[in-house]
């Protein structure tokens, strides 16, 4: 399979359509569009640590979910350190693409492989300003907050999450991976009970008694990393000849 193939195949499941307006994906950095893939390696992001392993495992590409270029790059210059990974990768003949705001959307996506991993049912699409890329559903059984927060550590291997308590029992939740303060409102909007982002400005976290609707920030990483499987399922389904491998690419830790 060729790189242009796969990249092809990638946005027949994943619509450049349902992109928002602001993002920006895509073929991040293509040295050859004709050349063959036969090793992928997916990563949430393009950090240097996965550049390195993608050129020392012999990689031919990296599918992520964060995009390896978001803002202008003004000069091809490695003192940037955007711009020194393209160099690396373009060296190394290394392709990227990315799938931002377009894999959260998407049916079977970040947002809904996130509900899936809470055990929600019954889901459907919300979110602000007609950009409904969350999703809200309901448990199977009401809990309270705390026990709550314990199956989301456990659901998403989160050593740690942030509550806001607004005193409701947890029934009905709805989830945006990643930065969700711009939908606390929509995710009311739409019954929910209780919000589930991955980070959350502190206002909305103080105001959420007064809101009526708990708010858990659970951690960018840990809310989009699951849908790094789902890439690899579906890379695997166009290609079941293809050797995908799923790293980690989170560089942080609590202490």
């Amino acid at each position: 399979m060729k790189i242009c193939e796969l990249y092809d195949r990638l946005c027949e499941k994943i619509p450049p359509s349902l992109s928002c307006s602001w993002d920006n994906d895509g073929l991040m950095c293509c040295p050859d569009r004709e050349a063959e893939v036969k090793k992928v390696l997916v990563a949430l992001d393009v950090t240097g640590a996965v550049v390195r392993e993608a050129i020392d495992g012999g990689y031919d590409a990296v599918v992520s979910h964060h995009p390896l270029i978001f803002d202008p790059i003004k000069a091809i210059d490695p003192a940037d350190h955007v711009a020194k990974k393209a160099i690396d990768l373009l060296r190394a003949n290394v392709t990227v693409m990315s799938f931002h705001t377009r894999l959260d959307a998407v049916a079977g996506g970040v947002n809904d492989t996130l509900a899936a991993r809470l055990g929600l049912c019954d889901t459907s699409p919300f979110g602000a300003d007609g950009e409904e890329i969350g999703r809200v559903g309901s448990l199977a059984s009401p809990m309270s907050l705390s026990a709550f927060a314990e199956l989301l550590k456990t659901a998403l291997g989160a050593p740690t999450v942030e509550v806001s308590d607004a005193g409701r029992p947890v029934s009905r939740v709805a989830v945006l991976g990643g930065s969700g303060s711009d939908d606390v409102l929509a995710a009311r909007a739409a019954g929910a009970d209780t919000y589930v982002s991955g980070e959350l400005k502190h206002s909305w976290l103080t105001d959420a008694p007064d809101l009526g609707i708990n708010l858990v920030a659970a951690g960018h990483f840990y809310t989009e990393d699951p849908v790094c499987e789902t890439l690899k399922a579906w890379i695997l389904e166009i290609d079941p000849t293809l050797t995908v491998a799923v790293t980690n690419s989170h560089p942080a830790r609590f202490v």
